[in-house]
């Protein structure tokens, strides 16, 4: 099976926008487990911004284009020797992927990603793929990475894209806020009655949120990929997730 797992910020680091030691290198592990076992994997991960807040000690996350670019480039750097070191201890190659929406846009650009990436699939690497922070600017920024993710799933033709987040996947209400809210463990399509149940914005050092999940459901559905949003807290629920039990909120994929 062909999965994407995309990882949020908030999986991947504390508030603080340090690094999450003990998380990511569960993640890593269960990754290389379930690529031992025959799954290709393909991993889309944030952090880049938030690392490096936090590696330049900064007191929060920039708001301005210069200054969120200046922490991508620092925490790219981190984040990718941190995956290149855990991966490397289970024997898995990674290779780094960043993209733009021209990238994504653009057709000849399009189909060479997509080359670049099936061939790396050939040769038995793990790519790990994230937005190209440094020069995106508002024209050519994707925007966030459950949107990306998407792309990804259906630029690969994924069976199943994972969407790793602080919330356990899509309730009736916001949880947080509504203590009566319930769990939708399985949905048939993106009504507009589901979509009116997204919220705002997720984390402060993060840019998603569950209508930018919403979304990339709609676009994997489509597609004919399956998409599942859980709980990265506990990156083992992914054995659960590859073997189809119901875990967090599973969108099914249209057939046809």
């Amino acid at each position: 099976m062909k999965i994407v797992v995309k990882v949020g910020t908030s999986t991947l680091a504390h508030a603080t926008g340090r690094l999450n030691i003990r998380h990511v290198e569960e993640l890593v592990k269960v990754l290389s487990d379930l690529k031992n076992a025959g799954h290709q994997i393909i991993l889309v991960s944030s952090g880049a911004i938030g690392m490096g807040v936090g590696k330049l000690n900064l007191p929060c996350r920039p708001t301005d284009m210069p200054g969120k670019q200046a922490a991508a480039a620092v925490g790219q750097c981190e984040l990718m020797y941190t995956y290149d070191r855990l991966f490397t201890q289970y024997n898995h190659t990674v290779a780094q992927i960043l993209l733009t929406g021209e990238d994504i846009d653009h057709s000849d650009r399009r189909e060479n990603f997509q080359n670049t990436i099936f061939r790396l699939l050939e040769l038995g690497a793990l790519p790990i793929i994230n937005e190209n922070d440094t020069v995106a600017t508002a024209e050519i920024k994707v925007g966030d990475n459950d949107t990306l993710g998407a792309i990804v799933a259906c630029s690969v033709k994924a069976d199943l894209l994972v969407l790793l987040s602080d919330i356990e996947g899509l309730y009736t209400a916001d949880p947080r806020q509504d203590p009566n809210a319930r769990l939708i463990p399985r949905v048939e399509a993106v009504t507009p009655e589901i979509e009116a149940l997204a919220g705002g914005v997720g984390s402060s050092l993060g840019t998603g949120g569950m209508a930018t999940k919403l979304r990339a459901a709609k676009l994997v559905t489509a597609a004919g990929c399956d998409m599942v949003i859980a709980n990265g807290v506990a990156p083992s629920i992914l054995y659960d997730i590859a073997d189809g039990k119901p875990v967090g909120s599973r969108f099914r994929a249209k057939k046809g």
